[in-house]
């Protein structure tokens, strides 16, 4: 009997497992697309790199980027008064044998006179260190100059009109539309072959620009046989220049016309000659030029064979936007087009010329897989009519009581968009007793019966679904924290501002001190930008089916099992495979022992590492936010550079609807996620190193400037030096200690 009895135990138990594993359904294999971070990675990591230093520093390509040098010269020149004396050291002798030997040199009439005097002393008074920069930036220009004005045989020393012109900056445009280098007006360029369009503009093209000026500066010298009235002529056209002869009687030196020219050009051609003498003689008054921010051989031009914008090319070749700007002024619209049957060209660094053209191929693969995700006129219309038309099935579905149109999208795998376009539905409320057409191939098929086996064998695990998941995110913001300091016994300010880390001139603002004496026991405010965590709890919206058939998985270790290979197919490669199964390029390579991207029709690639059994968890995140106070004289522009960021990202994290901002208000300016570290550090680390990174100590050496120091920290100008030390001048002492926040 007892027998029996357990036969017909195991018999039972021996069924239920049976029954167990009929039931059970493997979940498809879910594709996710690769994301735009994980292809641009898998691209780059196949690039072929030379070892060559870059050749442009991306802080000195922002510097260029500015138009603040050329304002200022333009408006020195607009309102230059000969006649106006100036007080300078330069003795009148010494400058009449310097401007004798330019004359001696040149074919230009370099005479002296009051007015050249007076011009030159106010350059040097109050222009020395603009020149500093333009020399620096000269040493990649000149050359170009050179070489185009000796092509057509034009004097050299014309290539100092173009800092007259533009102060060496392409992107300079004047208050009458003059543009470029060489600031040709829009249909002077035109006659002269620069062509303007939507994305390029030849005049402010270096080379053609300048093979368009000398071929110009040759044809008005076959008019007046005169270089000092050809230069005339460029600033206000030869037909001013021939009335202002005709109402002299007659005369033809440019100083015996110039009462007779407009204003501006009274002023152009003693700035020219100024120039040239500061250029020729700067080492005798102590200017010394900036260093070289590139030097022109080192560069090299590409024929672009695709449309490819400055964004993809720094992502690629991790070369700046800025740098792009500054060797590519042309392109107006930070894009190099493609247009039929004509020919456009990008200049870099010789080092990323090697770079782009040796992997070529796959720049160009990058730019049509970001063309491919941007949104197309009538795509998912077209795109559902295909489906249609290929490989769909037409099922149809009659409503019943308590049918909802997401429960029927839902079970086919549909979209409730499609559902309603399908049936030209206007609600989303279900029509009771209406057959609906459905269209699904065969995977959608699947789908839905694994679906619905998965519900009628698992209720538990729907049930469990229905509870809400939530995740907590940590979200760290930078705010402004006043606290108050006691002043103890021998306290200075300057033992108070170290030990917080602010400065003396912050501190006497805050409590309004006159002086740098305090009181014993008083209350210091001190105002801290501290860190602040906040932790958000957000809900996971999650798919009720995948939670049951994952409920199923975990109860049997074969439904865990996925398909762990993959037989390559006609068509396939390696990107292909890398994104359809939504793993790395590298790590396909690594799993497959494969050194290069040739794979055979017919063979099997591994897509998983079997030796990797644990899971890796996702690392947590947090939300970095950094803000700024809005002080007087502030506005979008200037702190968009001051944190490195774009005056659209700080409109885009504060909600704005314009450029305005108010005095005292607070704006985010750095928006950024990070991984947190799992290992807690106390709080009075977290604020010991948040102080640190907030104030640096810098030394003053030998030959220091407040401008050469401001170089150093990306985002920190003279004035916050200035500021945050106390100084009301500019000038420094070796030794003196200067307090950087920079962090």
């Amino acid at each position: 009997m007892t027998v029996k009895k357990i036969t017909s135990l195991a018999l039972i138990l021996l069924s239920t497992a049976v029954f167990a594993q009929d039931t059970i359904i493997k979940a498809p294999i879910k594709k996710t697309p690769l994301t735009q971070r994980q292809y641009l990675d898998s691209i780059k990591a196949t690039f072929i790199h030379d070892n060559i230093a870059k050749c442009i520093d991306s802080m000195w390509m922002k510097e260029l980027a500015s138009l603040d040098l050329y304002e200022e010269l333009t408006l020195d020149i607009r309102n230059i008064n000969v006649d106006e004396k100036v007080d300078y050291e330069l003795p009148t002798e010494l400058l009449k044998e310097r401007l004798k030997k330019l004359d001696e040199k040149s074919p230009f009439n370099i005479e002296y006179n009051v007015g050249l005097e007076n011009v030159i002393k106010s350059f040097l008074k109050n222009r020395k260190r603009s020149f500093e920069r333009l020399m620096g930036i000269s040493q990649f220009y000149f050359p170009l100059f050179e070489e185009s004005l000796a092509a057509q045989n034009i004097p050299l020393e014309i290539k100092y009109l173009s800092v007259v012109e533009s102060a060496l900056n392409p992107r300079a445009v004047s208050r009458v539309g003059a543009t470029g280098l060489w600031q040709f007006m829009y249909q002077t360029g035109k006659q002269y072959g620069l062509k303007v369009d939507t994305y390029a503009d030849d005049r402010r093209d270096p080379l053609k620009a300048s093979n368009a000026a000398a071929q110009y500066m040759k044809n008005m010298y076959a008019i007046f046989g005169d270089w000092d009235l050809v230069l005339a002529s460029y600033n206000t056209g030869p037909g001013n220049v021939a009335k202002a002869i005709r109402r002299s009687g007659g005369k033809q030196n440019y100083w015996n016309i110039r009462p007779y020219l407009h204003k501006e050009t009274q002023g152009y051609v003693p700035a020219f000659l100024a120039t040239m003498y500061i250029f020729e003689y700067h080492k005798e008054h102590g200017i010394k030029p900036d260093r070289s921010i590139a030097n022109h051989f080192a560069t090299d031009t590409v024929m672009v064979k695709r449309h490819l914008t400055f964004k993809q090319l720094s992502e690629l070749l991790e070369v700046s936007v800025a740098e792009l700007q500054f060797l590519n002024p042309t392109y107006k619209r930070e894009e190099i087009p493609f247009i039929t049957g004509e020919s456009h060209f990008l200049r870099l660094p010789v080092d990323k010329i090697a770079v782009f053209t040796s992997n070529e191929d796959k720049i160009y693969a990058y730019a049509d897989y970001e063309s491919s995700r941007r949104e197309k006129p009538f795509q998912s219309m077209l795109a559902s009519r295909d489906s249609i038309h290929s490989s769909s099935n037409v099922k149809y579905y009659k409503v019943r009581r308590g049918d909802s149109l997401s429960e029927i999208s839902d079970k086919y795998g549909i979209s409730m968009s499609d559902l309603k376009k399908w049936n030209r539905l206007k609600s989303n409320r279900a029509p009771l007793g209406r057959s609906l057409k459905i269209y699904v191939n065969d995977n959608t098929e699947i789908a839905s019966a694994n679906k619905s086996t998965a519900k009628e064998n698992d209720t538990t695990a729907i049930a469990s679904n229905s509870n809400k998941i939530f995740k907590e995110e940590k979200v760290v913001s930078y705010k402004d924290v006043v606290k108050y300091y006691r002043v103890k016994k021998g306290d200075n300010l300057g033992e108070i501002s170290n030990k917080h880390g602010v400065s003396v001139a912050e501190i006497k603002k805050w409590n309004k001190l006159k002086s740098s004496n305090i009181a014993l026991g008083a209350n210091l405010k001190i105002i801290k930008n501290e860190r602040v965590v906040t932790t958000v709890r957000k809900e996971i919206k999650s798919d009720k089916t995948e939670t049951a058939v994952a409920s199923n998985e975990s109860n049997n270790n074969e439904t865990n099992q996925v398909s762990d290979y993959y037989e390559v197919q006609k068509g396939d490669n390696l990107f292909s495979i890398a994104k359809k199964f939504n793993v790395s390029l590298e790590d396909l390579k690594k799993w497959n022992n494969l050194e290069d991207l040739n794979v055979q029709l017919g063979s099997k690639l591994a897509l998983a590492n079997k030796e990797e059994s644990a899971v890796a968890e996702t690392p947590k995140t947090e939300t970095k936010i950094v803000e700024h106070k809005v002080r007087k004289g502030e506005y979008l522009g200037t702190i968009a550079k001051k944190y490195n960021v774009t005056v659209a990202e700080i409109k885009e994290w504060n909600n704005l609807d314009n450029s305005n901002v108010k005095l005292g208000e607070t704006l985010i300016v750095s928006k950024k996620e990070v991984a947190v570290n799992e290992a807690k550090t106390s709080k009075k680390e977290d604020i010991a190193a948040n102080e640190r990174s907030e104030a640096k100590l810098y030394y003053v050496k030998k030959g220091d400037s407040l401008f050469s120091i401001a170089k150093k920290y990306p985002g920190v100008t003279i004035s916050d030096i200035k500021k945050w030390n106390g100084i009301k001048n500019e000038s420094l002492k070796p030794g003196m200690k200067l307090k950087i926040n920079n962090g």
